[in-house]
Formats: C-alpha cells, sequence, structure tokens
C-alpha cells in the first residue's frame, strides 16, 4: 500500500499524539499548519501557515489535531476540497465486521472497537477506551483515555466522554455534552450540558 503525506492541523499535545500514530503506520509527515505559530518548527517538521493555507497542499492528506470539537468542526467547515486523513494507531484493536470509521477520525493505542460500531467524521477515540457493539458515535465526538461505552448506545455529536468514564448499555447521549471523569451514565441524557458523579448528574 502506497504511503500518504499528510499535513496535521494544530501544533500542541494532541497533535503529538496524531503524529506518532501517523509515522507508525508508515505514512510521512509533510508539517502543521497552526494559526497561532504560521511559522518555526514543531517536532522537527515546519509549520507551513495557518488554516487557510491548506490550499497550497491539496496533493496531501490533512487531519484536525485538536483536542476541542467546536474547533474541529471550524476548521473541517472552512477546509472544502481537502481529503481527510484517518488515523488508526497499529496498536488498536478494531473488528472487521459491520464497523465503520468516518473521515478524519482518530483512534488511538488499544482502543477497542467491537462489532456494528459506526463512529461519526473528526472524532477522537482516545487510548485505552472501549467502543462496544452496535454503538453510533456522532461526528466530532471524544471518547476520552479509559472510558467505557457499553453496547448499542448512542453518543451525539461534539460530546465529550470524559477519562474513565462509563456509559451503560442502550444509553442515549444527546450532543453537546461533557461527561466528568469517572462519571457513570445509566439513563437516556436528552438536555446539553455537564454531568458528573455516579450515576451522572447534570451540574451546568
Amino acid at each position: 500500500m502506497k504511503s500518504e503525506t499528510v499535513i496535521l492541523i494544530g501544533a500542541g499535545g494532541h497533535a503529538k499524539v496524531v503524529a506518532d500514530i501517523i509515522l507508525r503506520s508508515g505514512d510521512r509527515i509533510a508539517g502543521f499548519l497552526d494559526g497561532a505559530r504560521r511559522s518555526g518548527e514543531f517536532l522537527g517538521y515546519p509549520i507551513l501557515g495557518d488554516d487557510g493555507a491548506y490550499r497550497n497542499f491539496l496533493d496531501c492528506s490533512f487531519i484536525i489535531a485538536i483536542g476541542n470539537a467546536q474547533a474541529r468542526e471550524r476548521i473541517a467547515q472552512s477546509m472544502p476540497g481537502a481529503a481527510w486523513y484517518t488515523a488508526i494507531h497499529p496498536g488498536a484493536v478494531i473488528s472487521p465486521l459491520d464497523t465503520r470509521i468516518g473521515e478524519g477520525t482518530v483512534i488511538m493505542a488499544d482502543a477497542v472497537i467491537n462489532p456494528g460500531a459506526h463512529i461519526g467524521r473528526h472524532c477522537i477515540i482516545n487510548s485505552g477506551s472501549i467502543v462496544e457493539h452496535d454503538n453510533r458515535i456522532g461526528d466530532y465526538a471524544h471518547i476520552s483515555v479509559g472510558a467505557k461505552v457499553a453496547g448499542t448506545v448512542r453518543i451525539g455529536e461534539k460530546t465529550w466522554v470524559g477519562a474513565g468514564a462509563t456509559v451503560s448499555n442502550g444509553v442515549s447521549v444527546c450532543g453537546g455534552c461533557m461527561l466528568g471523569a469517572g462519571t457513570v451514565v445509566v439513563r437516556d441524557i436528552t438536555e446539553a450540558g455537564t454531568y458528573v458523579g455516579v450515576p451522572a448528574r447534570k451540574i451546568k
């Protein structure tokens, strides 16, 4: 398989992990686009400009290496014609049985994605997280380190499932939610907001 040449958008901590996945996958990094820096180097690769400079590099693939869901959505929508790279760590365990992974998504080391799971565009499935069978994960969602999303769960767009959080079987969580670290969700969440505790309760 021919290797891809990838430009990362964002030059922070999350970008370091994404860059590592790209290299471990046998692909090549051409550089970074970052609106805050615009020049210089990051991880030994050149900063090629801000987001708008992508038009100069349409022969490359792109991935948004930024943790904030709203920023990922804004950038994705501002880059018509971009070819999106999907970063999957070689150490992730992904079932071949009816799994779907949207473009621009990042799947990190030791993540497990089981049969029938469908993951949207520009999501983050973080290190050691579990996405069980028949889940539906909306665009721009983030399943954090060590989080467990049990079977037949629905996670809405731009929802953040915090580190070590658990979402029980058959539960639906609407878009625009933040589930705090260690939170346990045992019933549907239908109103956007921040939820913490065991069981989960809304705090703002």
